[in-house]
């Protein structure tokens, strides 16, 4: 069995010299799947001492944070999902302020610093905003990590630059660094950090020990105020304010740091958090990655097979990377297509994992474009996926089927693909194999996007080793030029696809043929030279073949920015397109130019021949 994430927590907060407690802190430690896919939080805020009601803005912003962030798509990068929580939280704070009697004086609103870290994988993404402080403690070597976001007017008079609450929009700083066993990880109010030094903590730390006799790894046994049991599912929650940890060794050194800053004269509240890196997981694993471990490879379907309740119906495609098949679930009497791996292909876990993330993507997105995976209602033994039945044709097939489509019947498939994409990228997820033959329109002209083995999950890249990032998943002719180059994809990569497919549908074919795929360096791809639409026989206006042009753009800075960008430009003439002059006879029929060049060039050699006979 893989290696889980495994962390050891201390807590202390303590009113200090103060009459109330304006600090508030928090730990989920949630249960698998989450704790894979989701990661550890911890969280600390510090309200501002001359509020009032600042005390409710750190409760709010922890307890907030701490919910919220496990409710966000686990397709989402930590980034993503904590910059989504802490926007909302921010907005919502700065409007219960401007509600109040303080909206004119933002030191008496709800505004508190905030500090944060999400342990996930073999990460720590820390996010940071005011003059708390993260600390880390690596191999008798103390770094800080964090920056004061406070300027001092005086020797004895400042303010706060940056928190939580202070505007309408808050700009958090965001780092990741990759973690080590035996890493701790200190976070600390500025009633503690600013009376305790290095030197106490170097004194501290090495005189309890090293990783593995400071106490058993454990958290403090305070009931969570951070949502409800099952919200989040089975976890381990700790959301407190003014609690004396006392539980482990590292609930010990916590209190002994807050106590010495006490001693050492802080007038302020007093709050650290401990984090002790365990163990590690391996870089791989995740939920797909177990799964793959559980789940035995399917036996060689044929007709009439019973696999898990699914009775198999014949064989509709098969491939060297999966095989097809129409099967009837008995259940429901539910014609479904079963989708098994490849055999050539069953001996490698790579290929295994991405072959279930189909499903696993499939679940995560919501959209009538995009196929549809069966619900499980039964235990399952085999690996395989199921997915809905889409009766109707590829788009390979239909473009053999339609040589010379309309250029609205064109555009009414391209923007229900678009839709499909927009459905991947709101998700943070890149489809990178964006083809015809992945593209079905059903019996009522519904157009959907199936197979999902070459996506690009944010959340689940970052389960990955740095080695397992790189390599094309997708087809070559419809890959972005920047895949070539080792790059990562991009919304933009699949705007290119798609724009290779809305040329190809109105041409019959490639913008670049197969240069494209030839051309693996920068030099290479700013040779290569764009087939114009513009074509005799077809009826496409200049102003759609600028619209291709740009989106088909070797260069993903040249691109257009967002999928709607160039569905708008497909239906309403861009007058910069219609400024331009038509392209010239090289870029729309190089034949006809060559063989004009060479008719000419004969016609001045007889010219000159003639010339030289006459002397």
């Amino acid at each position: 069995m893989s290696p889980k994430l495994i962390v050891s927590t201390g807590q202390y907060s303590d009113k200090g010299r103060k009459e109330t407690n304006q600090d508030f802190h928090g730990i989920v430690t949630p249960a698998e799947p989450l704790l894979s896919s989701k990661g550890i939080a911890v969280a600390l805020a510090d309200g501002i001492s001359s509020s009032e009601v600042s005390q409710i803005a750190s409760e709010t912003a922890v307890s907030g944070f701490l919910e919220d962030y496990y409710c966000t798509s686990e397709a989402w990068s930590v980034k993503t999902s904590a910059d989504r929580v802490l926007a909302a939280m921010n907005s919502w704070l700065f409007a219960e302020t401007q509600q109040s009697q303080s909206r004119y004086d933002k030191d008496r609103g709800y505004v508190c610093t905030f500090s944060a870290m999400v342990i996930k994988s073999t990460t720590a993404h820390v996010f940071h905003v005011g003059d708390a402080r993260i600390y880390l403690l690596r191999d008798g070597s103390l770094e800080q990590l964090t920056s004061d976001h406070r300027v001092w007017v005086s020797r004895d008079q400042s303010y706060l630059s940056r928190a939580l609450g202070i505007g309408p929009r808050v700009e958090i700083d965001y780092f990741a660094l990759q973690i080590e066993k035996g890493d701790l990880f200190i976070l600390a109010t500025d009633g503690v950090h600013e009376y305790v030094d290095a030197d106490f903590l170097h004194s501290l730390f090495s005189t309890a020990g090293t990783v593995g006799t400071l106490g058993p790894p454990s958290t403090p046994s305070v009931p969570g105020t951070a949502g409800t049991p099952g919200t989040l599912g089975e976890r381990d929650t700790v959301c407190t304010a003014g609690a004396h940890g006392l539980g482990s060794g590292l609930d010990r050194l916590a209190r002994d740091m807050a106590e010495e800053a006490l001693r050492r004269g802080s007038q302020d509240n007093l709050t650290v958090q401990l984090v002790r890196i365990e163990t590690l997981p391996d870089a791989a694993a995740s939920e797909i990655h177990q799964r793959v471990s559980e789940l035995a490879l399917a036996p060689t379907l044929e007709a009439r097979m019973l696999v898990d309740g699914y009775r198999v119906v014949k064989e509709v495609h098969g491939s060297s990377r999966s095989h097809v098949f129409l099967a009837i679930d008995e259940e429901t009497s539910t014609p479904v297509i079963l989708k098994t791996p490849s055999v050539d292909l069953q001996g490698d876990p790579a290929y295994l994992e991405r072959f279930l993330m189909e499903e696993w993507v499939a679940r995560r997105i919501n959209s009538p474009h995009v196929l549809k995976p069966v619900a499980q209602t039964r235990k399952r033994n085999y690996l395989y996926v199921v997915m809905e039945l889409i009766d109707g044709q590829s788009l390979a097939q239909w473009m053999i089927d339609n040589p010379r489509p309309k250029l609205e019947t064109v555009r009414g498939i391209v923007e229900q693909i678009a839709k499909g994409l927009r459905a991947f990228h709101r998700v943070e997820m890149l489809h990178q194999d964006l083809r015809p033959e992945n593209i079905m329109i059903d019996s009522t002209g519904t157009v959907k996007i199936i197979d999902f083995g070459s996506t690009s999950v944010a959340g689940v890249m970052e389960h990955a080793a740095p080695g397992e990032r790189t390599g094309i998943l997708g087809t070559e002719q419809y890959a972005a030029p920047e895949y070539f180059l080792g790059e990562a994809g991009s919304p933009r990569s699949d705007l290119f696809s798609l724009g290779v497919i809305t040329y190809q549908m109105l041409t019959g074919r490639l913008p670049y043929g197969t240069d494209a795929a030839k051309a693996r360096t920068r030099s290479a791809q700013r040779k290569l030279q764009y087939r114009s639409a513009l074509h005799d026989k077809r009826e496409i206006p200049a102003w759609v073949d600028g619209a291709l042009r740009t989106a088909v753009h070797p260069d993903p800075a040249k691109r257009y920015q967002e999928l709607s960008e160039f569905m708008f430009d497909l239906r309403q003439p861009n007058q910069a397109f219609l400024r331009r002059t038509r392209p010239p006879l090289l870029e729309r029929n190089p034949v006809i130019f060559w063989k004009s060049v060479s008719l000419v060039l004969a016609l001045l050699v007889i010219a000159l021949l003639k010339a030289l006979n006459k002397t």
